[in-house]
């Protein structure tokens, strides 16, 4: 059995080995700064995070062995007055020439800022045992968070943003930061990406503001923007079925595109409401694959799995369950079913 929780200080160890295995900064390779994070997302879980944005931090454990197997987070206000969200903005110019009869279509990109803090999902790593099978942990993963989102929509911008991850070379490079971003900015790209974390002004000075044409660039370079890291193909297909849409911008560092969505458009936000349990027992045969969710101030819990329509509309919990998420008859829990508006 799989369940998922708010992250606390005993996973930090896990975490920080999940997060030197990719470039995210919603998960920080920082003892220090996955600490405070940590602390951070439990003060949002509880309603505590009342000064600036709140980051929601959700890992899956293996119940068996009591293995933390991933993470995957939630953050608000991502861009705002002090720390912009940066994007590159990817446009096409068509030009034409009347004496030649002639005219070519350019693709220009330029750095962009975004204060309007909409809530990003990010930070979603597994470890590499857990990967594939019929456990699904990946997905788990990414539709906790809107499960969550169901519970609580007044927490969260009415604009949900994920920033795919772009294709890096095996050292963690990427040729277009390399051909673009270094030409202006003197730091390599894990350099640059590190400092970004705490500090967007060397970007926004250094950077030029004006459209740059990216013919200029090697087609090494050209091919990154948009592009997406293969390992990151299952995550972004998920989210274009929960409806997520391909924006024009890209990451300035690696070239990985965005997409958003509207809120209470997604089907799972959607989908999730809050149940009374009726009865832990017996789960019948007419039961629904759901997401059961647990939401308090002391926390979150939740699990996939089986649940019964109770005689009073409620819901049916199994003894395994209820107790895994510490919930008994006439409590109350978040519910998002997984079918049929909610395929794999």
């Amino acid at each position: 059995m799989f369940l998922v929780r708010h992250a606390i200080p005993d996973d930090a160890p896990t975490l920080l080995r999940l997060a030197k295995t990719v470039h995210s900064g919603n998960l920080p390779p920082d003892a220090d700064a996955l600490h405070d994070r940590i602390q951070l997302s439990m003060d949002s879980f509880a309603g505590r995070c009342v000064d600036g944005p709140a980051t929601y931090m959700f890992v899956v454990v293996d119940l068996e062995n009591d293995r933390v197997a991933g993470t995957s987070s939630l953050v608000t206000g991502k861009g705002s007055a002090d720390q912009p969200r940066l994007f590159l903005r990817v446009r096409r110019r068509e030009h034409y020439s009347d004496d030649l009869q002639a005219g070519q279509v350019q693709m220009t990109v330029q750095l962009g800022e975004d204060r309007s803090g909409p809530t990003e999902l990010g930070g979603l790593v597994l470890s590499s045992s857990y990967r594939g099978g019929l456990n699904r942990l990946g997905s788990l993963l990414s539709k906790i968070r809107f499960a969550y989102v169901g519970m609580h929509p007044e927490r969260f911008n009415r604009r949900l943003i994920g920033e795919i991850m772009g294709d890096l070379t095996a050292d963690g490079r990427t040729m277009l930061w390399d051909h673009l971003g270094r030409r202006f900015i003197n730091l390599s790209y894990l350099e640059a990406d590190a400092f970004s974390r705490t500090s967007k002004e060397f970007i926004t000075s250094l950077f030029p503001k004006d459209e740059i044409y990216v013919s200029l660039l090697p087609a090494e370079a050209r091919r990154l923007i948009g592009r997406v890291s293969p390992a990151a193909i299952p995550a972004m297909r998920m989210l274009e079925r929960q409806g997520f849409c391909h924006s024009d911008e890209v990451d300035p560092f690696d070239g990985g595109p965005y997409v958003e969505a509207e809120r209470d458009e997604i089907p799972l936000v959607r989908d999730t409401s809050r149940r009374t349990i009726d009865a832990v027992g017996d789960v019948n045969t007419e039961a629904v694959e759901c997401l059961v969710c647990v939401s308090s101030e002391d926390g979150f819990a939740a699990m996939r799995c089986p649940v019964g329509q109770g005689a009073n509309g409620g819901v049916v919990l199994s003894e395994s369950v209820a107790a895994a998420l510490g919930v008994q008859a006439k409590d109350e829990v978040g519910m998002t079913v997984m079918q049929p508006s909610a395929p794999e």
